[in-house]
Protein backbone atom coordinates (compact mmCIF):
# COMPACT_ATOMS: atom_id res chain seq x y z
CA UNK A 1 0.00 0.00 0.00
CA UNK A 2 1.42 3.37 -1.02
CA UNK A 3 1.63 6.23 1.42
CA UNK A 4 -0.44 9.39 1.30
CA UNK A 5 2.93 11.19 1.20
CA UNK A 6 4.63 11.09 -2.18
CA UNK A 7 6.32 14.48 -2.05
CA UNK A 8 9.90 13.70 -1.08
CA UNK A 9 13.33 15.22 -1.64
CA UNK A 10 16.27 12.80 -1.84
CA UNK A 11 19.50 14.42 -0.64
CA UNK A 12 23.00 13.20 -1.44
CA UNK A 13 26.20 15.04 -0.50
CA UNK A 14 29.78 14.57 -1.58
CA UNK A 15 33.13 16.28 -1.11
CA UNK A 16 35.40 14.65 -3.69
CA UNK A 17 35.67 14.09 -7.45
CA UNK A 18 37.21 10.72 -6.61
CA UNK A 19 33.74 9.53 -5.55
CA UNK A 20 32.16 10.38 -8.91
CA UNK A 21 31.44 6.76 -9.84
CA UNK A 22 29.75 6.11 -6.51
CA UNK A 23 27.67 9.29 -6.78
CA UNK A 24 26.43 8.50 -10.30
CA UNK A 25 25.40 4.99 -9.22
CA UNK A 26 23.59 6.44 -6.19
CA UNK A 27 21.73 8.99 -8.30
CA UNK A 28 20.75 6.34 -10.85
CA UNK A 29 19.21 4.23 -8.05
CA UNK A 30 17.18 7.25 -6.94
CA UNK A 31 15.92 7.89 -10.46
CA UNK A 32 14.67 4.28 -10.66
CA UNK A 33 12.62 4.33 -7.45
CA UNK A 34 9.14 2.77 -7.49
CA UNK A 35 8.02 6.04 -5.89
CA UNK A 36 10.37 8.59 -7.49
CA UNK A 37 11.42 11.57 -5.38
CA UNK A 38 10.02 14.93 -6.43
CA UNK A 39 13.59 16.18 -6.54
CA UNK A 40 17.12 14.83 -6.22
CA UNK A 41 19.48 17.28 -4.55
CA UNK A 42 23.24 16.83 -4.79
CA UNK A 43 25.04 18.98 -2.22
CA UNK A 44 28.69 19.82 -2.89
CA UNK A 45 31.42 21.39 -0.79
CA UNK A 46 32.33 24.96 -1.82
CA UNK A 47 35.06 23.94 -4.28
CA UNK A 48 34.84 25.29 -7.83
CA UNK A 49 36.63 22.34 -9.43
CA UNK A 50 34.28 19.96 -7.65
CA UNK A 51 31.23 21.94 -8.73
CA UNK A 52 32.28 22.08 -12.39
CA UNK A 53 33.07 18.35 -12.45
CA UNK A 54 29.61 17.35 -11.21
CA UNK A 55 27.73 19.93 -13.26
CA UNK A 56 28.98 18.25 -16.41
CA UNK A 57 28.45 14.70 -15.16
CA UNK A 58 25.09 14.34 -13.39
CA UNK A 59 21.77 14.16 -15.24
CA UNK A 60 19.68 17.26 -15.80
CA UNK A 61 17.11 16.05 -13.27
CA UNK A 62 19.56 16.50 -10.40
CA UNK A 63 19.69 19.90 -8.72
CA UNK A 64 23.13 20.88 -7.47
CA UNK A 65 23.34 22.88 -4.25
CA UNK A 66 26.61 24.28 -2.95
CA UNK A 67 27.10 24.27 0.82
CA UNK A 68 28.41 27.49 2.30
CA UNK A 69 30.81 25.53 4.51
CA UNK A 70 32.53 22.16 4.38
CA UNK A 71 31.48 19.14 6.41
CA UNK A 72 28.67 16.59 6.25
CA UNK A 73 26.35 18.34 8.71
CA UNK A 74 26.67 21.64 6.83
CA UNK A 75 26.01 19.86 3.53
CA UNK A 76 22.89 18.15 4.85
CA UNK A 77 21.62 21.42 6.29
CA UNK A 78 22.11 23.13 2.93
CA UNK A 79 20.08 20.40 1.24
CA UNK A 80 17.31 20.66 3.81
CA UNK A 81 17.03 24.43 3.42
CA UNK A 82 16.82 24.09 -0.36
CA UNK A 83 14.30 21.23 -0.35
CA UNK A 84 10.79 22.06 -1.49
CA UNK A 85 9.01 19.05 -0.02
CA UNK A 86 7.44 17.96 3.23
CA UNK A 87 9.80 15.01 3.70
CA UNK A 88 13.56 14.92 3.16
CA UNK A 89 15.43 11.62 2.77
CA UNK A 90 19.19 11.14 3.01
CA UNK A 91 21.47 8.53 1.45
CA UNK A 92 25.27 8.41 1.44
CA UNK A 93 27.10 9.08 -1.81
CA UNK A 94 28.61 5.58 -1.80
CA UNK A 95 25.29 3.79 -1.29
CA UNK A 96 22.70 2.44 -3.72
CA UNK A 97 19.00 2.29 -2.86
CA UNK A 98 16.69 -0.67 -3.43
CA UNK A 99 13.94 0.13 -5.88
CA UNK A 100 11.27 0.36 -3.15
CA UNK A 101 13.48 2.27 -0.68
CA UNK A 102 11.59 5.58 -0.68
CA UNK A 103 8.18 3.95 -0.90
CA UNK A 104 8.90 1.79 2.16
CA UNK A 105 10.39 4.67 4.13
CA UNK A 106 7.60 7.09 3.43
CA UNK A 107 4.64 4.80 4.18
CA UNK A 108 5.53 5.12 7.87
CA UNK A 109 4.59 8.81 7.78
CA UNK A 110 0.92 7.88 7.52
CA UNK A 111 1.16 7.96 11.32
CA UNK A 112 1.09 11.71 12.11
CA UNK A 113 3.32 11.23 15.17
CA UNK A 114 6.16 9.77 13.10
CA UNK A 115 8.69 12.51 12.43
CA UNK A 116 11.63 10.42 11.23
CA UNK A 117 12.21 7.05 9.58
CA UNK A 118 15.39 5.08 8.97
CA UNK A 119 15.98 1.80 7.19
CA UNK A 120 18.30 -1.16 6.82
CA UNK A 121 21.83 -0.56 5.53
CA UNK A 122 23.49 -3.65 4.06
CA UNK A 123 27.27 -3.74 3.87
CA UNK A 124 28.64 -4.45 0.38
CA UNK A 125 32.35 -5.17 0.83
CA UNK A 126 34.64 -4.52 -2.14
CA UNK A 127 36.85 -7.49 -1.24
CA UNK A 128 34.36 -9.56 0.77
CA UNK A 129 33.93 -9.21 4.51
CA UNK A 130 37.19 -9.82 6.38
CA UNK A 131 37.00 -13.05 8.37
CA UNK A 132 37.88 -11.21 11.57
CA UNK A 133 35.24 -8.45 11.22
CA UNK A 134 32.13 -9.30 13.32
CA UNK A 135 28.69 -8.19 12.12
CA UNK A 136 28.12 -6.54 15.53
CA UNK A 137 30.65 -3.89 14.45
CA UNK A 138 29.09 -3.00 11.11
CA UNK A 139 28.23 0.42 12.60
CA UNK A 140 31.95 1.16 12.16
CA UNK A 141 31.46 1.15 8.39
CA UNK A 142 28.14 3.04 8.57
CA UNK A 143 25.86 0.03 8.25
CA UNK A 144 23.16 -1.73 10.21
CA UNK A 145 24.72 -4.12 12.72
CA UNK A 146 23.85 -7.36 14.43
CA UNK A 147 21.85 -6.51 17.53
CA UNK A 148 19.50 -4.03 15.86
CA UNK A 149 15.77 -4.85 15.77
CA UNK A 150 14.68 -7.12 12.93
CA UNK A 151 11.15 -5.69 12.68
CA UNK A 152 9.70 -2.21 12.28
CA UNK A 153 9.99 -0.50 15.64
CA UNK A 154 10.46 2.84 17.38
CA UNK A 155 14.11 3.81 17.87
CA UNK A 156 16.09 6.71 19.30
CA UNK A 157 17.73 7.63 16.00
CA UNK A 158 18.29 6.35 12.48
CA UNK A 159 21.70 5.75 10.88
CA UNK A 160 22.77 8.61 8.62
CA UNK A 161 23.29 6.57 5.44
CA UNK A 162 19.57 5.72 5.30
CA UNK A 163 17.28 8.17 7.05
CA UNK A 164 14.47 10.64 6.50
CA UNK A 165 12.65 13.35 8.46
CA UNK A 166 9.71 15.64 8.09
CA UNK A 167 11.11 19.03 7.13
CA UNK A 168 9.15 20.62 9.98
CA UNK A 169 11.47 18.79 12.40
CA UNK A 170 14.33 21.08 11.45
CA UNK A 171 12.16 24.16 11.80
CA UNK A 172 11.10 23.16 15.30
CA UNK A 173 14.11 21.26 16.71
CA UNK A 174 16.95 22.86 14.74
CA UNK A 175 19.34 21.53 12.13
CA UNK A 176 22.25 19.09 12.29
CA UNK A 177 24.96 20.35 14.63
CA UNK A 178 27.88 21.63 12.56
CA UNK A 179 30.49 20.89 15.26
CA UNK A 180 29.97 17.11 14.89
CA UNK A 181 29.55 14.93 11.84
CA UNK A 182 32.05 14.00 9.15
CA UNK A 183 34.41 16.63 7.82
CA UNK A 184 36.22 15.19 4.80
CA UNK A 185 38.09 12.17 6.15
CA UNK A 186 37.72 13.12 9.82
CA UNK A 187 35.75 10.47 11.68
CA UNK A 188 33.66 12.49 14.15
CA UNK A 189 30.05 11.34 13.82
CA UNK A 190 26.73 10.86 15.66
CA UNK A 191 25.11 14.01 14.23
CA UNK A 192 21.87 12.10 13.55
CA UNK A 193 21.84 10.90 17.17
CA UNK A 194 22.40 14.42 18.48
CA UNK A 195 19.52 15.78 16.38
CA UNK A 196 17.21 12.92 17.33
CA UNK A 197 17.76 13.48 21.05
CA UNK A 198 16.62 17.09 20.65
CA UNK A 199 13.38 16.22 18.91
CA UNK A 200 11.26 14.85 21.82
CA UNK A 201 11.71 18.05 23.82
CA UNK A 202 10.57 20.17 20.88
CA UNK A 203 7.88 17.94 19.37
CA UNK A 204 5.80 16.13 22.01
CA UNK A 205 4.60 12.59 21.22
CA UNK A 206 6.98 12.38 18.27
CA UNK A 207 8.30 9.00 17.11
CA UNK A 208 11.29 7.91 15.04
CA UNK A 209 10.84 4.55 13.33
CA UNK A 210 13.25 1.94 12.03
CA UNK A 211 11.80 0.01 9.07
CA UNK A 212 14.13 -2.74 7.79
CA UNK A 213 12.13 -3.10 4.56
CA UNK A 214 13.62 0.23 3.39
CA UNK A 215 17.01 -1.00 2.18
CA UNK A 216 20.15 0.64 0.87
CA UNK A 217 23.42 -1.09 -0.02
CA UNK A 218 26.50 0.68 1.33
CA UNK A 219 29.79 0.09 -0.46
CA UNK A 220 32.66 -0.60 1.91
CA UNK A 221 35.98 0.26 0.31
CA UNK A 222 39.01 -1.94 0.90
CA UNK A 223 40.77 0.84 2.86
CA UNK A 224 38.23 0.39 5.66
CA UNK A 225 38.89 -3.33 6.00
CA UNK A 226 41.82 -3.03 8.37
CA UNK A 227 42.44 -2.75 12.10
CA UNK A 228 43.81 0.80 11.87
CA UNK A 229 40.52 2.12 10.48
CA UNK A 230 38.55 0.05 12.99
CA UNK A 231 40.52 1.53 15.90
CA UNK A 232 40.25 5.13 14.61
CA UNK A 233 36.53 4.89 13.85
CA UNK A 234 35.83 3.30 17.25
CA UNK A 235 37.94 5.91 19.02
CA UNK A 236 36.14 8.82 17.35
CA UNK A 237 32.79 7.22 18.10
CA UNK A 238 33.75 7.55 21.75
CA UNK A 239 34.83 11.14 21.20
CA UNK A 240 31.53 11.94 19.45
CA UNK A 241 29.44 10.45 22.26
CA UNK A 242 31.54 12.32 24.83
CA UNK A 243 30.85 15.63 23.06
CA UNK A 244 27.11 14.96 23.10
CA UNK A 245 26.91 13.72 26.68
CA UNK A 246 29.04 16.66 27.81
CA UNK A 247 26.35 19.10 26.70
CA UNK A 248 24.09 20.23 29.54
CA UNK A 249 20.95 20.01 27.37
CA UNK A 250 20.94 16.20 27.38
CA UNK A 251 19.83 13.91 30.19
CA UNK A 252 21.89 11.14 31.74
CA UNK A 253 19.75 8.60 29.83
CA UNK A 254 20.89 9.78 26.39
CA UNK A 255 23.15 6.73 26.02
CA UNK A 256 20.46 4.14 26.78
CA UNK A 257 20.87 2.62 23.32
CA UNK A 258 24.62 2.27 23.81
CA UNK A 259 24.01 0.59 27.19
CA UNK A 260 21.66 -1.91 25.53
CA UNK A 261 24.22 -2.58 22.81
CA UNK A 262 26.96 -3.28 25.35
CA UNK A 263 24.65 -5.68 27.20
CA UNK A 264 23.99 -7.46 23.92
CA UNK A 265 27.74 -7.77 23.29
CA UNK A 266 28.52 -9.20 26.71
CA UNK A 267 25.41 -11.37 27.08
CA UNK A 268 25.13 -12.71 23.52
CA UNK A 269 28.06 -11.92 21.22
CA UNK A 270 30.97 -12.64 23.54
CA UNK A 271 29.52 -15.85 25.09
CA UNK A 272 28.63 -17.26 21.65
CA UNK A 273 32.23 -16.86 20.54
CA UNK A 274 33.65 -18.17 23.78
CA UNK A 275 31.70 -21.38 23.17
CA UNK A 276 33.55 -21.64 19.86
CA UNK A 277 36.91 -20.38 21.08
CA UNK A 278 38.58 -23.34 19.35
CA UNK A 279 37.65 -21.68 16.02
CA UNK A 280 40.29 -19.25 14.73
CA UNK A 281 37.52 -17.05 13.28
CA UNK A 282 35.71 -16.86 16.64
CA UNK A 283 38.93 -16.06 18.47
CA UNK A 284 39.82 -13.28 16.02
CA UNK A 285 36.33 -11.75 16.23
CA UNK A 286 36.41 -11.92 20.01
CA UNK A 287 39.71 -10.02 20.07
CA UNK A 288 38.39 -7.43 17.60
CA UNK A 289 35.25 -6.85 19.70
CA UNK A 290 37.52 -6.22 22.68
CA UNK A 291 39.78 -3.91 20.64
CA UNK A 292 36.87 -1.82 19.38
CA UNK A 293 35.34 -1.53 22.87
CA UNK A 294 38.66 -0.36 24.29
CA UNK A 295 39.00 2.23 21.52
CA UNK A 296 35.50 3.60 22.17
CA UNK A 297 36.22 3.97 25.88
CA UNK A 298 39.61 5.54 25.10
CA UNK A 299 37.82 8.22 23.07
CA UNK A 300 34.96 8.66 25.51
CA UNK A 301 36.66 8.80 28.92
CA UNK A 302 39.00 11.82 28.50
CA UNK A 303 36.06 14.04 27.59
CA UNK A 304 34.02 12.80 30.52
CA UNK A 305 36.90 13.15 33.00
CA UNK A 306 37.46 16.72 31.80
CA UNK A 307 33.89 17.52 32.88
CA UNK A 308 34.44 16.17 36.40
Amino acid sequence: MRSMFEDVSAIVSTYSKDRMGYVLDCVESLEKQSMPPREIILVLDPDQDLIEAYKTSVSSGVRIVVSEERGLSNARNAGIRDAKTEIVAFIDDDAVADEAWLENLVRNYDDPNVVGVGGLIKAEWENNRPMWFPEELDWIVGCSYKGLPERTTIVRNPIGCNMSFRKVVFEQAGYFAADIGRFGRKLIGSEEMELSTRIPGKIPNSKIVYDPSAVVHHRISRNRANLTYLWRRSFYEGVSKSLIVGSKQYSSTVLTVEDQYLRYLFKVSVPSRLRRIYSFKSLCQLLVLFLSSCAVFAGFLPGRLAKV
